[in-house]
């Protein structure tokens, strides 16, 4: 299968500038709704995800709707994650919805993420793993509805709230 053609409105990413567009808008609407302050974030990342093909996204029409980024390489330190042991993860980042679309109650977002799955199971993955903060309560019952797990505790303290989360994708096993 080519996870990379267009089906059902997915794309690969080829526009940095609209991508990191509606990064910042889906940030925004999430900080306003939470009062935390917007993550910040990287221009740069974003072009080079653009660039190697890890941002996947989807059009209605002519609007790109919503994002996310497939990586392999873990984004983050896994020692606090307690994660165990894959042969082939795959991580899940930068998840973002048009607010427009969140407040029509869309399920876009679902969207994202069973998108995410299938191609990361295409792929030869044997888990998909993600970082969350934990204030985003909305963010967290989604993953959590689609089959992800929590590993590790957040830290009491700090500015930056983490938790890890991961999903089995078939025949996931240990190493």
């Amino acid at each position: 299968m080519d996870v990379s053609a267009v089906r059902d409105g997915w794309s690969l990413a080829d526009d940095p500038d609209e991508v990191h567009a509606l990064l910042l808008a889906s940030d925004r609407h999430w900080a306003a709704g939470s009062g935390l302050p917007p993550p910040r974030r990287d221009r740069q990342a974003t072009e080079v995800a653009v660039r190697e093909g890890r941002v996947h996204v989807v059009r209605e029409a002519t609007e790109t709707v919503a994002m996310f980024t497939l990586a392999w390489q873990p984004p983050y330190p896994l020692t606090p994650t307690g994660f165990p042991d894959r042969r082939r993860p795959a991580y899940l980042r930068r998840l973002a919805v048009r607010p427009d679309r969140l407040a029509a109650g869309s399920l876009v977002g679902v969207q994202c993420v069973k998108r995410a799955i299938e191609v990361a199971t295409a792929a030869g993955g044997d888990a998909l793993r993600s970082e969350a903060n934990p204030d985003l309560v909305a963010v967290l019952r989604l993953l959590l509805a689609l089959g992800f797990v929590r590993y590790g505790e957040p830290p009491a303290d700090g500015p930056l709230r983490r938790i890890y989360l991961q999903r089995e994708l078939g025949g996931a096993g240990r190493s």
